[in-house]
């Protein structure tokens, strides 16, 4: 039999091969989503007032990063841009105040967190996959959720101690005894626990979203195939899909993403100017605080440019990584056959 023909049960493609096309997506998304990311998190944090020097939050829609900025009088990738009316009023005022470069600001630390948070996600995703399948059959509905939520939670689990030491690096120049002591002070202090620091905020936005994103993606992708009479998915079908399960599963975990990004911006404000933090920083006690300043609307600031970025960059993300995949496996089944 045709290797090609076979079902989609049979694994061709090694996990190399798909951290391999999962790093090729996780680039081409980073340089894509970017400025859209930068102005979703300026309009979401323009109400908080940054210290000078300190930090802003910032994500490339693959996972989220809090960039230290340099002291006023050098040049740091963070400027304070003054008050926007809105998505293109931001876009505009970034571009007129501080250049069209800025739009991709903090790209290259961002690209070392965020290769590494995607091709541990994309690979545990399928591996996990395959192995509830072989368990459970191909048919069970359940699969995408619970291979998405777990991929999600390995992911978050494993790059969170990084994201700390990349924060630090960023603030000025370290060796790697600084960084050392600076690491054995933080455990010794507060414990290893510290190092996991934003990791329960991250989770409450990020599972959901990563359960609802799979368990569309897969629907959409079977019904496509189906409408078009076709046995595997197109570069256009597999498009479609994660473009169309991305916008859904974002609009519905926004506000865990306007909560995380108050919540990471203040963390560090307090620490920064060492002022004890209040004992409610809850997520919920976060919202509440939004909906009574800016009303409900407040929990979906920075809907459009978070569906701007979403929508095209779970499509070229998931397009990317099949596509990969694709191209792996008739490699593969071309060496079986010779």
């Amino acid at each position: 039999m045709d290797p090609e023909s076979e079902g989609p049960a049979v694994i061709t493609v090694t996990p190399l091969q798909q951290m391999f096309a999962s790093c090729t997506g996780a680039i081409l998304t980073s340089l894509m989503v970017t400025p859209f990311d930068v102005v979703k998190i300026r309009l979401q944090a323009q109400n908080n007032p940054f210290p000078k020097g300190k930090c802003f939050l910032y994500s490339n829609g693959l996972m989220d990063h809090l960039c230290v900025c340099e002291e006023e009088g050098n040049k740091a990738w963070y400027k304070k841009p003054g008050h926007f009316q809105g998505t293109l009023d931001a876009f505009l005022k970034i571009i007129r105040n501080e250049g069209i470069k800025s739009l991709w600001s903090g790209l290259p630390p961002t690209l070392v967190m965020a290769v590494p948070a995607t091709v541990i996600y994309f690979t545990c995703y399928d591996q996990l996959t395959a192995l509830l399948r072989s368990k459970l059959g191909e048919n069970e509905s359940r699969i995408p959720i619970v291979a998405g939520i777990v991929a999600r939670l390995g992911a978050v689990t494993v790059i969170s101690p990084l994201e700390l030491i990349r924060t630090k690096m960023q603030s000025k120049k370290f060796s790697y005894e600084e960084l050392h002591r600076f690491v054995s002070k933080k455990v010794s202090e507060d414990g290893w626990i510290s190092l996991w620091r934003g990791w329960a905020p991250t989770i409450l936005r990020d599972v959901p979203f990563s359960a609802m994103y799979w368990y569309n993606y897969e629907v959409l992708k079977k019904w496509l195939c189906a409408k078009s009479g076709l046995y595997e998915p197109t570069f256009m079908i597999n498009f479609t899909s994660g473009a169309l399960s991305g916008s859904f599963a974002a609009v519905v975990t926004l506000p865990f993403d306007v909560v995380k990004t108050q919540k990471q911006t203040q963390l560090w404000i307090y620490e920064s100017q060492k002022i004890s933090m209040p004992l409610q920083m809850s997520t919920w006690t976060i919202m509440k605080n939004i909906v009574a300043k800016n009303g409900f609307s407040g929990l979906f600031t920075g809907l459009i440019p978070r569906l701007i970025k979403i929508a095209p960059a779970c499509a070229v993300m998931i397009s990317t990584y099949e596509f990969g995949k694709s191209f792996f496996q008739k490699q593969n089944a071309q060496r079986q056959r010779y």
